[in-house]
């Protein structure tokens, strides 16, 4: 085998494996958090009982899960939520420990017959902001939909 063709595959060789190395750096380092089976839900009023607003993901990061922020909003508004307000958002999912690195948070709101007549028909979506507790965040602008019904 020539020098030349030799050398080249060392050098082939060479950057394959810093290429591989890299590769492994990469995936063991820091996750973002990620949601799973999200689900929104609206229940109407009823003449006994109050309607409601529901939804549920399960979140899951390596650090942990500091928070859930959740924002439902008409798609007849045009609004395009950022994550930012999201974030500003005050409407906090409650979570619950199903694992070291899993959550199962639930948001949820209660609604008079009145709230809900106000409420714009036709569907809605769900904007979310995970945060995990090494200070990651994904935001899902759209986590899920729901139809509001009158």
């Amino acid at each position: 085998m020539s020098k030349r063709i030799l050398f080249s595959s060392l050098i082939g060789a060479v950057v394959l494996g810093g290429v591989t190395a890299g590769g492994l750096a990469l995936a063991a380092g820091p996750t973002k958090p990620t949601l799973e089976h999200g689900s929104a839900r609206y229940t109407a009023p009823s003449d006994g009982s109050a309607g409601s607003l529901t939804y549920t993901a399960d979140v899951s990061d390596d650090s942990g899960i500091r928070s859930l922020k959740v924002l439902a909003w008409p798609s007849s508004s045009k609004l395009d939520p950022t994550a930012a307000e999201v974030r500003s958002a005050d409407e906090n999912a409650k979570c619950r420990s199903t694992s070291d690195e899993t959550v199962r948070c639930t948001y949820g709101e209660k609604l008079t017959k009145q709230e809900a007549a106000d409420l714009a028909k036709g569907t809605w979506h769900v904007s979310v902001l995970a945060t995990a507790e090494d200070g990651d965040t994904t935001f899902v602008p759209r986590a899920a939909t729901f139809d509001v019904t009158h």
